[in-house]
């Protein structure tokens, strides 16, 4: 009986196995009938570790649904979740409470048979403090590969390296023996990766670190060729695993309650799961696996194909070297061709051919005699519009395509129509210039013309489609925290972001393809404007009033920043204005801005700056940190730019999201004038801000959304009234706010607030947005989010104690209803 503990590492994306992980995570993507996970699962409790901790951060409910407590498999399961990626090393890490002897790392996401009991004395007898599992690979360039002595000793490494520097054909197969000492070199809640950081520390500080070589079957499930491979091998009998279904002949295994028709030919090997069905005249041929519940009709052919549970295919289709997901449904003379994958809930039409290599993701609809010959990874899906909250964003060359960004280009040139001219823009990436080029490529087509600012900010970008005059504008940028993910913001005339209408409408014209075009004669010229930033921080220094005396009192700010491009813009503008700057760069050493906070907030009170400014990715939003060393969170932030604005002009009214703290609203009477509150998405704040000309709101949209002039104006502010920011927050009356998230299922979310309005339909409700209940304690608001499968409960209450209760009242029952059957 083995004693030690197991750590499952089930937090991989899978982003090489798309579309089949689209709504599933990697170990929860099926090998034959059952997730990936499960196997590690069932191996571990083989060799008696019973006490494993599961790292998570891909969709981590999938995984604790499915698998609860562990009771089901004779295992305890304790459960991580990564707020933010943490890498190999440090999601382990993350588990170190739970990790007090020597412990196994495993992979939930490749499938092995190893015998983990050898493992273990290996590592014993070698007086180990780290074993890596290793395995022969051929062809070792997408694998870390190990090079070791006589002894086992691991005396070098290299990560995914080129045929020219292959010095080995030992890989790392990624399972580890450790003790937890090794895990000192870091701290918790770091982003590290045990290939790339920690074990070249252990090699360098000659810390006992040996290879062990296995025999044994190993497969990471790497990408959909691995995927069906992988499979094929357990049928050929490669792997050593049992399965729960009958072998009723050589080679062909039949789920309980599965029913065979007349004349079915089962050409060997062939996997049937449980409750299925297989009518008259069908062939299966070899490498056919069948899930569960799945019908399959008369006359159909399919070979070296896999097929997840609750599928119909209908009559006379043909199936070869496929992989059909989760609840499809499959017409009659239906085609799909080798390499061909089907996302889950998708319908095929009849007569549908998808050609070889094409993936459909999930959830789509495709009509009669489609012949689809490329990927169709946008359209109809509960979960996702094209737009999410504020912008279009998903992983470059994957999600984003350049083909995908022309035509969404054309869709949006389209949508305004005639000869219009459009301001783009993007970062200083490579990755987002090139989507940015493809936009372009698709305006021009329609006859829209371009004023290119090469590189800036979003904000940037509102006031250049502001400056020009302008139809319209469009900004790329690549996510800082998500490093494949990139942002394409769509600007309307005003400058701020299009309306929900407007997105509607350039939706529809991009699923129907039904874009202007114009002849050769009127595609114009791209109008280049090199630096324009500078001409952005020219304006921003007119709008303030006291340069002068700024340039005297020289405030010393501490000012930080995930993004290089902001932050430099952020600097210029800011050593422009009479302000002694200094650069804080360490915000790339924590996985969250949040761990981050304490760190300046001490580095602030430390150097006697007068404020420490954070700016977001995109350069719009702030988190300030006074001269004590106190920080402003959002609705504090809220309350604070509501007062400055009315201080500088208290003629106008307030312009505030609906889910904002009704302090605000104090603060108004207090200087005599009304809140205008809006819908909470930003396109609707900003409108509401920017159309309107009056000078409150147009101040109050420079410090909502232009964090680097809103920066300027806060300090104009301060400096003209000789104040520090810890005696205007000090002002703010003391409000009690709580926010919470809590995931649910896309499907769930019409239902919950239906059934919660229903519930309170004799109290004081407000339906403008989501649901809020008043109370005699405060308010509660249960809103959808837009662009994530989660509810957002945010409560207010007239007493810290009442503004918990509320929030505890209120989520709890948002669980219970999703809970309901």
């Amino acid at each position: 009986m083995i004693t030690i503990k197991a750590v499952v590492m089930a937090g991989g994306k899978g982003t090489r196995l798309r579309p089949l992980t689209c709504d599933l995570p990697k170990p929860m993507v099926p090998i034959l009938n059952k997730p990936i996970m499960e196997y590690s699962i069932e191996l571990l409790r083989k060799y008696g570790i019973k006490d494993i901790a599961v790292t998570m951060a891909y969709l981590p409910s999938v995984i604790t649904d499915y698998f609860t407590t562990g009771d089901h498999w004779g295992v305890n399961l304790k459960y991580y979740i990564e707020k933010s990626p943490l890498g190999t090393g440090g999601s382990v890490k993350n588990a170190d409470d739970f990790l007090d002897d020597t412990f196994i790392v495993i992979s939930g996401d490749a499938l092995t048979d190893i015998d983990i009991s050898k493992a273990i004395k290996f590592h014993k007898e070698k007086n180990s403090k780290a074993t890596l599992l290793l395995k022969k690979e051929s062809v070792p360039l997408e694998y870390g590969v190990i090079i070791t002595d006589e002894d086992d000793k691991i005396v070098r490494f290299l990560e995914k390296p080129s045929w020219g520097e292959v010095f080995s054909d030992t890989i790392n197969t990624g399972i580890y023996i450790l003790e937890p000492e090794v895990l000192d070199y870091f701290n918790k809640g770091e982003n590290f990766d045990f290939s790339k950081d920690l074990f070249p520390k252990l090699l360098e500080d000659k810390i006992p670190m040996y290879g062990y070589v296995i025999e044994n079957y190993w497969s990471d499930v790497g990408d959909l060729n691995s995927y069906k491979d992988t499979q094929f091998d357990i049928l050929k009998g490669k792997v050593n695993l049992s399965f729960s279904e009958s072998q009723i002949e050589k080679g062909i295994w039949i789920g309980e309650g599965s029913t065979i028709g007349n004349a079915v030919n089962l050409e060997p090997p062939v996997y049937i799961g449980k409750n299925c069905h297989i009518d008259n005249d069908t062939t299966l041929g070899p490498f056919t696996i069948i899930g569960d519940n799945s019908e399959i009709k008369y006359k159909n052919s399919i070979e070296r194909s896999i097929i997840w549970k609750n599928t119909r295919i209908s009559n006379n289709s043909q199936i070869k070297g496929s992989v059909i997901c989760s609840n499809v449904a499959l017409k009659e003379r239906v085609n799909l061709y080798e390499d061909s994958v089907i996302g889950s809930g998708s319908e095929l039409a009849n007569e549908v051919v998808i050609k070889p290599n094409i993936k459909i993701w999930p959830h789509k609809k495709i009509d009669e005699n489609t012949v689809a010959n490329q990927n169709m990874v946008w359209g109809t899906k509960v979960s996702k519009t094209l737009f999410g909250f504020r912008d279009i964003s998903g992983e470059i060359n994957i999600d984003i395509t350049p083909e995908f960004a022309s035509k969404l280009g054309s869709s949006f040139a389209s949508t305004l129509k005639g000869d219009d001219t459009y301001v783009v823009s993007s970062d200083d990436t490579n990755a987002s210039r090139s989507i940015k080029n493809s936009l372009v490529s698709g305006i021009l087509s329609t006859g829209g013309g371009i004023i290119d600012i090469t590189e800036g900010s979003v904000a940037m970008n509102r006031f250049a489609v502001r400056h020009y005059k302008a139809s319209g504008g469009i900004h790329v940028r690549m996510d800082d925290s998500e490093l494949n993910k990139v942002h394409i913001e769509i600007i309307d005339s005003h400058g701020a972001n299009i309306d929900r209408n407007t997105e509607r409408k350039i939706e529809n014209i991009f699923n129907r393809e039904d874009f202007e075009r114009c002849n050769r004669d009127r595609i114009k010229d791209i109008i280049r404007v090199n630096n324009f930033s500078s001409l952005y921080i020219r304006y921003g220094l007119d709008l303030m009033k006291d340069i002068d005396k700024i340039k005297i009192k020289n405030p010393k700010l501490i000012i930080s920043s995930r993004s290089s491009n902001i932050l430099n813009y952020a600097k210029k503008f800011l050593e422009d204005l009479g302000c002694e700057i200094q650069i804080d760069n360490s915000i790339n050493k924590y996985t969250s801005v949040k761990d981050y906070l304490t760190s300046i907030s001490s580095e602030v009170v430390d150097i006697k700056a007068d404020m420490g400014i954070i700016f977001s990715e995109n350069g719009e939003n702030l988190i300030l940190i006074d001269n004590k060393g106190t920080i402003i969170d959002k609705e504090k932030y809220m309350a604070l730019i509501s007062l400055i604005a009315l201080r500088e002009d208290n003629k106008s009214k307030l312009v505030v999201p609906y889910n904002s703290p009704r302090i605000i609203e104090k603060i108004a009477n207090e200087h005599n004038t009304n809140v205008i509150r809006t819908k909470s998405n930003p396109s609707d704040v900003m409108r509401k801000m920017i159309t309107n000309n009056k000078n409150t709101q147009l101040l109050q949209y420079v410090l909502y959304f232009d964090g680097i002039w809103g920066s300027g104006k806060i300090i104009d502010f301060l400096v003209k009234r000789d104040i520090n920011l810890s005696v205007l927050i000090d002002e703010i009356p003391d409000f009690h706010f709580v926010k919470q998230e809590i995931e649910c299922h896309w499907k769930d979310k019409g239902r919950v607030i239906r059934e919660v309005i229903e519930e309170h339909k004799d109290e004081d409700i407000e339906l403008f947005e989501g649901v809020k209940i008043n109370s005699d304690k405060g308010w509660a608001l249960i809103l959808p989010d837009s662009e994530k499968p989660l509810f957002n409960v945010y409560t207010e209450g007239f007493s810290e104690e009442y503004a918990k209760e509320l929030s505890t009242v209120f989520s709890d029952k948002v669980k219970s209803l999703l809970n309901k059957k």
